[in-house]
């Protein structure tokens, strides 16, 4: 077993120790009467995390480097022979996405690329079934695989006006002109986009491989350049040893991937062919160092960033269990690589993430236990004080506890104009925040695009786009900052005033999209910001180019408001749980004194109960806090760690 692929079991193991951790957690929370709306939200939320947790790697390569046999030998070796195709020239023409996704029965499902003409963007597509052509996979025949994969290398003759409309024929292209044939007919690939729905192991435990086509589509596909590559996790860049890095190399790593992350690895591939039997294993090591030196200081990053391999000898390795090839292929030290920094760099993500959101419910659940202990203690020294009272004693504390709920329901009258506030604030957030605003914003700036004869005005219409977006998330900011500085405030009065213990509500921020809007628009000029006049094919691509970047911000924006409306559900939580206890206790305390005022023998049995009543409470708070601890230590663990420590 490969270093990879026992570094991502145990990443999956810890997500389930976690899950499990999580639960346990969960139901003490219920079986100790602290769940409510809120709470129970924020554990599916997490649940959910943890569940659709994905670690995406994209493998991009001009073609013939090799870029699919260096799949196949990563993690398709165990199936003795190629799973994805490989031969000389191109063998994949579109975008593959190789995942596991147990709603769909194993197939390939892929987009015609007549979808192209339309105004929608892949990620669009992918929630119209119809749309697609889905083909059964047999897992169960390698050859039966090995044939269906070979479905992403089809491609078919078009006339060059049908690729021109597709965006995928360019006449000021010498090498696309060139291979238009005498019937005006150009080739391109025959499907636009391929998801390859595949029960792996480490597929089904949430990788996903995104196989990308060469320069060319990787420039007039706005998925790859706006999405699926700024977004995996890792992206290796494969070169060929032999040829080093060529222009249209250079031209992928500076407008498509570049950097100097951890996430971000060059594959020197095919070493093979520098072995040779009239040079020394010394002279050959040589060789390929000054080869990893020249492509460190052509590609502008740190020699520990190149990793030289041979995929198809380091495969064979696998298949025939020749320890020796293997290790000569060098393929297991980059595996060691992804294992080493990806899989841990993903996993602090999540922990960060998840330990922010279980500090927060855990602080909330102990304030709300701490207030019911609290309130006991208040009655066992109200009962204990009561022995040998005579009635007019018992009247004045009964006509004590009327005036303390009194005040208390001033606090909630309060209490509900805040609320009604809280409720225009809310509205007023999604005025700007939403979906609908952001359509109309889409629809203008298809309008102008579309009406505008020059470069600049197309130009305009995506930066007004871009700034109109930027704008409705600043404004719905400014209101969730005003929602957050008036919960603050009344957090405080029932703190002060009552006792209540409760820490600062929940804070939030809108900070992350504006960031991604910011991000997303930098990726749009990296593409079209360098000609000042746009030829008519670069005015189709970047039309099409837009249709993915609405869909990309029409993305953020859901999200934002999905977590809006979360954090609105749970900012409130404490504070009214606490005012829901705190009525609670009144009413318990003014019942108690009442049947002592009726029967003064049961003063002794009331004592007994909230002396057991404290003992439980404290049993609750320990076993909390353990589960608490318990959760906390799992996320915590380092990979492969928590199952000998637990």
């Amino acid at each position: 077993m490969s270093n990879l692929v026992q570094k991502f079991q145990q990443y999956s193991g810890w997500r389930d120790d976690v899950k499990n951790s999580l639960q346990r957690y969960r139901d003490c929370v219920k079986g100790i009467d602290l769940a409510d709306g809120a709470s129970d939200q924020r554990f599916m939320h997490m649940l959910a995390r943890l569940n659709e947790d994905k670690l995406s790697i994209a493998f991009v390569a001009e073609f013939s480097r090799g870029k699919s046999e260096l799949i196949n030998a990563i993690f398709f070796a165990d199936y003795g022979q190629r799973i994805l195709p490989t031969s000389a020239g191109r063998t994949t023409m579109c975008p593959t996405e190789l995942l596991y996704d147990e709603t769909f029965p194993p197939s390939i499902r892929l987009l015609p690329i007549e979808t192209r003409a339309e105004a929608q963007s892949t990620s669009d597509f992918k929630s119209q079934s119809q749309v697609w052509t889905v083909l059964p996979l047999d897992i169960s025949s390698g050859d039966g695989m090995l044939e269906a994969f070979k479905q992403v290398s089809l491609t078919k003759r078009v006339p060059v006006e049908e690729a021109a409309l597709y965006g995928l024929y360019d006449e000021t292209d010498l090498d696309m002109a060139m291979g238009v044939d005498e019937n005006g007919m150009v080739e391109i690939s025959q499907w636009r986009h391929a998801i390859v729905n595949f029960p792996h192991p480490l597929l089904q435990q949430g990788l996903v491989i995104i196989d990308t086509p060469g320069l060319n589509a990787i420039g007039t596909e706005p998925e790859l350049t706006l999405n699926l590559i700024p977004n995996a996790h890792a992206v290796l860049f494969i070169l060929a040893a032999d040829t080093g890095v060529t222009k249209s190399d250079i031209d992928i790593w500076r407008n498509h991937i570049g950097g100097t992350g951890a996430g971000r690895l060059v594959v020197l591939n095919k070493i093979d062919s520098m072995w040779d039997e009239l040079r020394s294993p010394a002279e050959v090591e040589e060789q390929i160092n000054m080869q990893i030196g020249n492509v460190a200081q052509t590609l502008g990053i740190g020699e520990r960033q190149i990793f030289p391999v041979s995929a198809q000898k380091g495969l064979v390795g696998k298949i025939n269990l020749d320890a020796p090839l293997l290790a000569k292929s060098r393929l297991p030290a980059l595996e060691s690589a992804l294992s080493n920094e990806l899989i841990p760099a993903k996993q602090d993500i999540i922990r960060a993430q998840l330990m922010t959101e279980v500090k927060e419910l855990a602080a909330s659940k102990q304030a709300l236990l701490s207030s019911r202990s609290r309130n006991v203690v208040e009655q066992l020294l109200e009962l204990k004080s009561l022995r040998g009272k005579n009635q007019t004693i018992l009247d004045h504390m009964m006509k004590r506890i009327d005036m303390e709920k009194t005040e208390f329901d001033g606090s909630l009258f309060k209490l509900q104009a805040t609320r009604s506030v809280f409720t225009r604030l809310s509205n007023e957030v999604f005025t700007h925040l939403g979906m609908g605003v952001l359509k109309d914003n889409i629809r203008k700036t298809r309008d102008a695009m579309e009406s505008s004869k020059f470069s600049a005005g197309l130009r305009m219409a995506v930066k007004e786009f871009f700034q109109q977006a930027l704008t409705n998330l600043h404004l719905s900011a400014e209101k969730t900052d005003e929602i957050g500085e008036m919960m603050s405030v009344m957090y405080r009065k029932f703190s002060t005033e009552h006792g209540l213990a409760l820490s600062a509500p929940m804070p939030f921020s809108l900070e992350k999209y504006m960031k991604e809007i910011d991000m997303i628009e930098k990726l749009y000029h990296k593409q079209f910001g360098a000609a000042t006049i746009l030829t008519t094919p670069q005015v189709v691509l970047m039309q099409k180019f837009f249709d993915s970047i609405a869909s990309r911000v029409k993305q953020s924006f859901l999200q934002a408001n999905r977590d809006v409306e979360a954090w609105l559900k749970v900012v409130m939580a404490p504070l009214e749980a606490q005012i829901g206890e705190h009525k609670l206790q009144l009413k318990r305390r003014r019942k108690s004194i009442e049947k002592i005022h009726m029967a003064t023998d049961s003063l002794e049995e009331k004592v007994q109960a909230f002396e057991q009543m404290q003992a439980d409470l404290e049993a609750q708070k320990t076993e909390l806090k353990r589960l608490e601890n318990e959760l906390k230590a799992a996320i915590l663990a380092q990979l492969g760690l928590y199952k000998a420590a637990a």
